[in-house]
């Protein structure tokens, strides 16, 4: 049984390394945002689960903070993404050369014509 947390631990640094790998390919802060995102989320979640695990497993009770705090940062991590994404959007930060479309603007675009 400590085995397969200890399994979840190391998926997770494996998930970190490669998250860190496409921050650093990866062309424009929108792209790196969105690796950063999914990978912190996972990587948390999977790590967060193994550490309850083995930590439960070795006291003998199931552990609740740690599964709180997995909780937590399940919820805020892409809410806190996507403000960071909406701000730099909003600071004029832009988007990579080889980008297609652009929804944000073009919806900012619908909003202005329907007020106007």
């Amino acid at each position: 049984m400590e085995t397969a947390a200890e399994l979840l631990i190391l998926i997770a640094a494996l998930w970190m390394l490669l998250g860190s790998i496409g921050l650093i390919r990866f062309p424009d802060v929108y792209n790196r945002l969105h690796a950063s995102g999914i990978v912190g989320t996972v990587a948390i979640l999977l790590l967060g689960l193994g550490v309850t695990w083995l930590a439960s497993l070795q006291h003998g009770v199931v552990m609740i903070r740690p599964l709180a705090a997995v909780a937590l940062i399940f919820f805020i991590s892409p809410v806190s993404t996507h403000m960071i994404a909406q701000a730099a959007h909003r600071s004029g930060v832009a988007l990579a050369a080889g980008s297609v479309r652009d929804d944000l603007a073009e919806a900012n675009q619908e909003g202005k014509g329907r007020a106007g």
